[in-house]
């Protein structure tokens, strides 16, 4: 099989590069990662070269490009089934596919006052009504989720799949912010942060030398 490629962002920033990512590594398949750093002067043009929509993941594999996040778990999930990235029974792979899709829509006011910046420690900062009406719902998801489908694990289906990569992100926002969680939703951001290809992009986003001052200066 042609060896893949995924265009990314900034790790320290790009949520929508993480959610992809944790998915492409979940399916245990080689890949080579090419990131753009978001902050260059040249990052339009740089980015347009690999996707139409001038907007990062792009998943490249062969002649194909696939350049939106669920659509690249949905091709991942076809091409490597065994990954599990959505849970085998179909009511708790509608549901998978459900709570995906509102994170992928919703919580403008989270994404808004509480921006990805996995490097950055601000208690209190962005805790408007709104942001933290998104953190109740999306609180309420994930008890949810642990009390009907989690019994065999102790991620949102049990095992790390597709939803936990469209979550994952917020995890990270919810700890830079520091964010209170009860006992059930502060037990599923520990583990996913503990999760191993969390920590690795953690570990690398601490590690990169580019920076955005806009966004580190708000």
């Amino acid at each position: 099989m042609t060896t893949m490629t995924l265009v990314i962002g900034n790790k320290n920033y790009s949520s929508w590069s993480m959610r992809a990512w944790l998915a492409l590594r979940q399916t245990g398949a080689a890949f080579e990662e090419l990131v753009i750093h978001l902050g260059q002067e040249n990052r339009h043009q740089a980015i347009h070269a690999h996707s139409p929509s001038g907007k990062v993941p792009v998943l490249k594999h062969g002649a194909l490009r696939v350049w939106e996040t669920l659509a690249i778990i949905e091709y991942l999930a076809e091409q490597f089934p065994q990954a599990s990235l959505w849970p085998e029974d179909p009511s708790a792979r509608a549901h998978a596919r459900a709570i995906s899709a509102e994170m992928h829509a919703g919580f403008a006011a989270l994404r808004l006052c509480m921006p990805m910046n996995v490097r950055a420690s601000r208690p209190g900062v962005g805790h408007t009504a709104e942001a933290e009406a998104d953190v109740e719902r999306i609180s309420e998801i994930w008890r949810d989720c642990r009390d009907r489908f989690g019994a065999d694990g102790p991620f949102l289906f049990g095992a790390f799949g597709a939803a936990d990569c469209m979550y994952a992100p917020v995890v990270t926002r919810l700890l830079t912010y520091a964010v209170k969680l009860d006992d059930i939703c502060r037990a599923y951001a520990d583990a996913t942060l503990n999760w191993p290809p969390v920590k690795e992009w953690i570990a690398a986003a601490l590690a990169e030398p580019m920076s955005i001052p806009r966004i580190d200066e708000s």
